[in-house]
């Protein structure tokens, strides 16, 4: 995220004139950090490769897999929020429309994520009930917030706990994939009473909702560019700990 650049020898040969020459400032406050951004420097985003940034006309290309360069994703922050305004507002029927339509000799019902959860509560499945809870109902919220909240933090220059943002971007991306659980298990079960000609399951509006609120963040998580978060924090020689 932030490489650690040398900064210039004085005339004594040690770094920031510091006796010591141990790459730290002379208040002893911390190593010289800056981005690579301010180096000169810009990373492919195809092959990670990352060379000297040339300020041409033309578009600045990889010397390595010939992708076009940028210093920044274009347009991170209004794609962030685009998808993200997308999925929330189809999160809503996500979790109102049935997921799952059961058809039987004994009847129809239709089944929405909380009931299924409800269900599985009261039957004394508890170790699914809350799994079922935390990767359709926790686990989205939570990543359109945060992400919401990354975003934000970059839109208004914020320069609150870089190295916890970025954690916390990690994270999300990491955990984002899990939330797809409640479409897996409906398409499985959907396969699996179909093949026993049991009953008749189909998928409802909800979980198709709900997928595209899953592939909306994963979009979104895509979209936002980390390295934002440490374009107004780090000025040459400020350090972090």
């Amino acid at each position: 995220m932030s490489d650690a650049i040398k900064p210039p020898q004085n005339e004594s040969g040690n770094e920031n004139g510091n006796d010591s020459g141990n790459g730290n400032d002379a208040s002893g406050a911390g190593p010289y950090l800056t981005t690579a951004s301010r180096a000169g420097l810009v990373a492919c985003h195809a092959c990670g490769r990352v060379q000297p940034r040339a300020f041409t006309v033309e578009r600045q290309r990889c010397s390595r897999c010939n992708a076009t360069l940028h210093r920044r994703n274009p347009d991170s922050i209004a794609r962030t929020w685009a998808l993200l305004i997308t999925a929330a507002i189809l999160y809503i029927p996500a979790n109102l429309y049935p997921v799952m339509h059961t058809s039987s000799i004994v009847g129809s019902e239709d089944d929405t994520i909380m009931s299924g959860v409800a269900l599985f509560w009261n039957d004394g499945d508890y170790p699914l009930a809350a799994v079922i809870f935390i990767a359709s109902i926790l686990v989205p919220m939570l990543k359109l917030g945060t992400l919401a909240f990354l975003a934000w933090t970059v839109q208004t220059r914020s320069t609150w706990q870089p190295r916890q943002r970025t954690t916390l971007y990690r994270v999300v991306e990491r955990i984002g994939r899990w939330s797809m659980l409640d479409v897996f298990v409906v398409t499985l079960t959907v396969a699996l009473v179909r093949f026993k000609s049991i009953a008749i399951i189909t998928a409802g509006p909800g979980a198709l909702a709900f997928a595209a609120v899953v592939v909306l963040t994963m979009l979104a998580s895509m979209q936002f560019d980390p390295r934002l978060i440490w374009d107004n924090i780090e000025p040459p020689g400020k350090t972090h700990e």
